[in-house]
C-alpha cells in the first residue's frame, strides 16, 4: 500500500490557513532589487579601476537564468497540481465499474461468482484450481483452448459437491496443457469491481474488495 501525501489540499489551496498575499514578506530578490543593487555597485566602484562592461552583462545574464529557471519551476508545479486534480476526476469514474487485473486470488461476494481470463500460448487444456484460506482445494474448472489467445474462466461460487461457499478471497491457479501433454503454469487475470479510489504518492490506486489494491497501470481491460 503507497503512502498517501498527505499535503494534497495544501497543494490544491484548500486549507485555508495560509497567510495573505500581502503580509508575506519576499523571501528573494526581484529583478528591481537586483538593478538597484548594480546601480550601488557602479557608483561605489574604484574610479581608477572601474568594472568591465561584460562583467555587469555577465551578472544580468546569470540573474535573468535563474528567473527563467524559477518561472519554469512554478510553470512544472502548477502543471502536476493540474495533474493530480484530473488524476483524481478520472480515479473517481471508475468507482463502481468492473476492471481486469492480474491476480492469483478470487473475491467470492454473497452471491454470484468469480470470472476471469488467462492467456493461452496454443490449442490444448486449461486446468482451474481454487483453493480456500487454507491452502484445501475446493474446485477444479477445465477448460478447453481451441487455439492461443484468452480463455475465460467463470466460477459459480460452489464446490465440487455444489455446495455454495462462504463469501471471502480464494486463490486460483492455472495449468495448461498441449496436445503433446506438456503442461506449463499461466498468470490469472480476475474481474473485480472497483470500490474506492485512492491517491498516493506515487500514484493511483484502486481498492478491490477481496483483493486489496492495485495500481492503475494494472488494470488490462475496464467495463
Amino acid at each position: 500500500m503507497s503512502t498517501i501525501a498527505n499535503d494534497i489540499y495544501a497543494s490544491l489551496g484548500l486549507t485555508g490557513n495560509s497567510a495573505p498575499d500581502a503580509a508575506r514578506k519576499p523571501e528573494s530578490l526581484g529583478q528591481a532589487d537586483f538593478l538597484r543593487l548594480m546601480t550601488e555597485q557602479l557608483k561605489h566602484q574604484d574610479p581608477l579601476s572601474p568594472m568591465e562592461n561584460s562583467a555587469f552583462l555577465g551578472q544580468l545574464a546569470q540573474f535573468s537564468t535563474v528567473q527563467g529557471i524559477q518561472d519554469l519551476n512554478a510553470s512544472v508545479n502548477g502543471f502536476a497540481v493540474s495533474l493530480a486534480t484530473d488524476q483524481a476526476l478520472r480515479g473517481a469514474t471508475l468507482v463502481g465499474r468492473e476492471v481486469l487485473v492480474p491476480s492469483a486470488k478470487l473475491a467470492l461476494g454473497e452471491e454470484g461468482g468469480a470470472s476471469g481470463v488467462v492467456a493461452a500460448p496454443g490449442a490444448g487444456i486449461v486446468n482451474f484450481e481454487i483453493t480456500d484460506a487454507n491452502g484445501q482445494v475446493v474446485r477444479q474448472l477445465s477448460v478447453p483452448a481451441e487455439k492461443d489467445g484468452e480463455v475465460a474462466f467463470a466460477w459459480d461460487g460452489a464446490d465440487a459437491a455444489g455446495n455454495r461457499l462462504p463469501a471471502g478471497s480464494y486463490g486460483i491457479t492455472a495449468r495448461y496443457t498441449d496436445g503433446k501433454g506438456e503442461a506449463s503454469q499461466l498468470s490469472t487475470y480476475v474481474q473485480a469491481r472497483v470500490d474506492s479510489v485512492t491517491l498516493g504518492s506515487d500514484g493511483m490506486y484502486l481498492d478491490l474488495p477481496g483483493l486489496g489494491t492495485a495500481p492503475i497501470d494494472y488494470v488490462l481491460r475496464i467495463r
